[in-house]
């Protein structure tokens, strides 16, 4: 995990309502444009450790590729079974054209 924020994407490589994973040191971080903001995320499903950016997006909602857990991409919070583990947050930060991610603020 970051301990200080790192540049880990320009702004143009996630437009609206797409997702780019991205890795700082050994995590996979999950970004998310949605709704003129960008939001980030742990990478990887709690239940079945698979990888969110091959799951699919509802608005607010990321769907796991494997088994379907839902999760929301604003706070991390599971939604829908079989995870049980809500996703850590990530702050964002944009300077220039670059997305920054910090600390997670929680694992809510």
């Amino acid at each position: 995990m970051p301990k200080e924020f790192v540049k880990v994407a320009r702004t143009d490589e996630v437009r609206p309502g797409e997702k780019k994973q991205v890795k700082i040191g050994d995590e996979y971080i999950l970004l998310v444009h949605f709704g003129g903001r960008y939001y980030a995320m742990d990478g990887v499903c709690p239940h079945a450790f698979a990888l969110l950016s091959y799951g699919q997006m509802y608005g607010e909602e990321l769907m796991c590729p494997v088994h379907g857990a839902v999760f929301n991409i604003k706070t991390g919070a599971v939604l829908s079974p079989p995870a049980n583990e809500n996703l850590a947050v990530y702050p964002v930060r944009i300077e220039g054209d670059y997305i920054l991610v910090g600390p997670p603020e929680s694992k809510k």
